[in-house]
Order: structure tokens, then C-alpha cells, then sequence
């Protein structure tokens, strides 16, 4: 399994930015083909900045898929460019880091 990860810095309106993320953005990124499962988190506090040094981070975002083909295939289609553009069109280009991670213990404690 494979994971693409968006790292959100705070915006400057939070609630402007998340109401637009929430409303129009994730339904984009829900109809993803290939897309497994996609999960988003705010974060809350942080206990060590590190490498982001005074960057506030805001929300989490990751998107699975099963394979590092299938989130090849993803990210060519129509549904991923529009979920770009519409990223682009709430200002999130301007707030965010993007990476993929695979997964290689998913840790679940029973």
C-alpha cells in the first residue's frame, strides 16, 4: 500500500479555508478512481516543531491506494487534475507540502 500525504500550514482565515476544503475539495478527492481510503486530520497541538521550525501545521491529509501503480493511474486522471485545480482555486497551493510514504507496518494494536 501506498500513501500520498498533503501537509496543510495554517491559513490565515482557518475557517474560510476549511469550509471550502471540506465542501468542495474532499468530495473531488473522494471520487479518485483507484483511491482505497482517504483520511483527514486537524491537528491540535504540537509537542515538537523540528524541521518545521515556526510553520504551524493545520490539517493532514492521506490518501491511499493499493499500489504504486494504481496511484500512478490516479493521479493521471481527469478527477485528480480537477481536485489540482480546485486545490489551487481555495488557496491551498500556497499552504501545502506533498509527498507519498509507503506503508510498510500499519501498526494496529488490538
Amino acid at each position: 500500500m501506498i500513501k500520498y500525504i498533503a501537509l496543510y500550514k495554517k491559513p490565515a482565515n482557518p475557517e474560510d479555508f476549511d469550509e471550502k476544503y471540506f465542501e468542495s475539495h474532499l468530495p473531488i478527492v473522494n471520487s479518485v478512481p483507484g483511491l482505497v481510503r482517504a483520511e483527514v486530520a486537524k491537528v491540535q497541538r504540537v509537542f515538537l516543531a523540528g524541521f518545521l521550525g515556526e510553520t504551524e501545521p493545520h490539517l493532514i491529509a492521506e490518501m491511499y491506494f493499493d499500489s504504486p501503480e494504481s496511484m500512478k493511474a490516479a493521479v493521471q486522471t481527469p478527477e485528480w487534475a480537477s481536485s489540482g485545480a480546485n486545490l489551487a482555486e481555495i488557496g491551498g497551493m500556497e499552504l501545502v507540502a506533498m509527498f507519498s510514504a509507503e506503508v510498510i507496518d500499519s501498526g494496529e494494536v488490538a
